[in-house]
């Protein structure tokens, strides 16, 4: 009987150490104490308490022992460095240090982001809405770094918006992966969390005032009002949660262009603007206005044989020519979609790399370099897209590549024209459907659309960020034998000699013994 009490003492003594063990790395991995960890716990505890019940003689016996005061000593020791751990800890959670050790210093605030969390005379609380879809390892670096450097004005948190989406709704959040910094009651939506564009929102959000943009209206454009497919509430929503201002523009009737007016957006017209607008546009643009145009296809409006002045002061102001075709795309289904699969270095497009555009109809644009505005295409076609010049076949559903006739991809989609002398910009775009509510959400549309309008509206200039260089770095791979004696040091070499070293101090105390 004695004997079966010590060997279930022995059993719930291995019991307690695995209960011991689980629980410890739960706590590792969970980092929080919950249901799993108090199971592990009580087991530990009951196990323990039953093997000195079942066994008090052995426990005993073991405490008088020499290998007991050896194993007291141990947990001393172990208890000490355990505290001295927890204080550690708690010095450090309570005077955060950190210390970018990169070559480049890229986690290193720049000195103008730096002034602009200092320079903040309230709190600002970031709320990032991430399903589980998504990865926050990036961006939740960003944020700690703002935390850090912000002297407690600056806080965050990640909603899942799949779990909280009332939290998700009231905020405006249409897209995963978005970011609102609030301010009082003034709110900024970031879809891109990186330095340029959270310290652009702070910088909004500690300046505010009024930035309209105009939607011109009488020719058929796009409506920011209806709720239509076709329509552009999604933009408008957005453009609204950056402080954006959005209103109609009918110059038919105003016969004027409002002083507030940063830009103003020709979404789509189905019928030409009057020379008379055309020419208000053009004393618009002479002392400083921005102007966004998109075209569709002369297949898909009602332009038909009129004159269309916008288009001709496109031509000769800006030089650049909206051209009478349909780009077809080959890689994309159907192959009347453009995918904007390449961009040039602009800031409309600096957010967009690893991102395409989707624009489901759309003509070409090209730049005379001959005329003196700095004007540079900023969204191309894959090389197997083209521009088919024979639009009577595309209404027969027949699509072929006709060389000499038709144009060669890459494509131009948009092309983005800066006067510095006026400081007027204009961005023109060869679809209107892209931005549309049946669009907006597809892949980069409305990172195009949105960086467009800041760009047009010299929003993109609140911030200018110091540029780091970068260093290259290449992995050199190491050759087969180096690869070969790494793994033999690793898996068999160091195991070996820890075993040996083992081994001849167990001798050894044999010895002395």
């Amino acid at each position: 009987m004695e004997d079966k009490k010590k060997k279930l003492s022995k059993i719930a003594l291995i019991v307690a150490g695995i209960g011991a063990f689980a629980s410890l790395a739960l706590a590792l991995i969970i980092k929080d104490f919950s249901l799993p960890i108090q199971i592990a716990l009580g087991v530990t505890l009951v196990s323990l308490v039953m093997s000195i019940v079942m066994d008090p003689l052995s426990i005993k016996k073991w405490l008088q022992g020499r290998q007991a005061r050896h194993s007291s000593n141990a947990l001393l020791l172990t208890i000490a460095f355990l505290v001295i751990l927890v204080i550690v800890n708690l010095l450090s959670y309570k005077n955060t240090i950190r210390w970018d050790l990169t070559e480049d210093k890229q986690n290193t605030l720049s000195e103008e982001t730096l002034n602009t969390l200092e320079s903040l005379d309230k709190p600002v609380q970031a709320k990032a809405f991430f399903s589980n879809r998504m990865s926050t390892v990036n961006s939740e670096s960003v944020l700690k770094n703002y935390e850090a450097n912000s002297n407690n004005k600056f806080s965050y948190e990640f909603i899942d918006p799949d779990r909280d989406p009332v939290a998700a709704t009231e905020a405006g959040i249409t897209r995963d992966g978005s970011v609102v910094l609030t301010l009082d009651n003034q709110k900024q939506i970031i879809t891109s969390v990186n330095e340029e564009q959270i310290t652009s929102a702070l910088i909004r959000l500690s300046q505010p005032g009024e930035r309209a943009i105009y939607f011109l209206t009488g020719h058929g454009e796009r409506s920011i009002i209806d709720g239509s497919e076709d329509s552009y509430l999604n933009a408008v929503s957005e453009l609204e949660s950056k402080n954006y201002i959005v209103s109609e523009l009918n110059l038919l009737a105003a016969k004027t262009i409002p002083d507030n007016a940063l830009a103003i957006i020709i979404a789509g017209p189905q019928k030409p603007l009057s020379s008379q607008e055309v020419a208000l546009i053009s004393e618009y643009q002479s002392i400083g206005g921005s102007i966004l145009v998109m075209y569709e296809p002369s297949l898909l409006n009602q332009f038909g044989n009129l004159d269309d002045p916008l288009s001709a002061y496109l031509g000769e102001f800006w030089g650049i020519t909206i051209n009478d075709d349909f780009v077809i795309d080959p890689t994309a289904n159907p192959v009347t979609v453009s995918v904007s699969a390449s961009y040039a270095e602009h800031p409309i497009t600096g957010s967009l790399e690893n991102m395409v555009a989707v624009l489901p109809s759309s003509r070409s644009l090209t730049i005379d370099p001959n005329i003196g505005q700095a004007a540079m295409g900023i969204s191309f076609t894959t090389d197997q897209a083209w521009a088919e010049i024979d639009l009577e076949s595309l209404k027969a559903n027949v699509v072929e590549f006709s060389a000499g006739l038709d144009t060669p991809g890459p494509i131009t989609l948009v092309v983005a024209a800066e006067n510095s002398a006026a400081q007027s910009r204009m961005v023109v775009f060869g679809d209107t459907d892209f931005a549309d509510d049946s669009f907006y959400t597809y892949y980069g549309n409305a990172d195009l659309f949105l960086n467009a309008v800041d760009w047009a509206s010299n929003q993109d200039e609140l911030i200018s960020l110091t540029p780091r260089s970068q260093t290259t770095r290449v992995i050199v791979t190491p050759q087969v034998y180096t690869q070969r004696l790494i793994m033999f040091g690793s898996i068999i070499l160091f195991p070996l000699l820890i075993i040996v070293a083992a081994i001849v101090v167990f001798i050894r105390r044999k010895r002395e013994i």
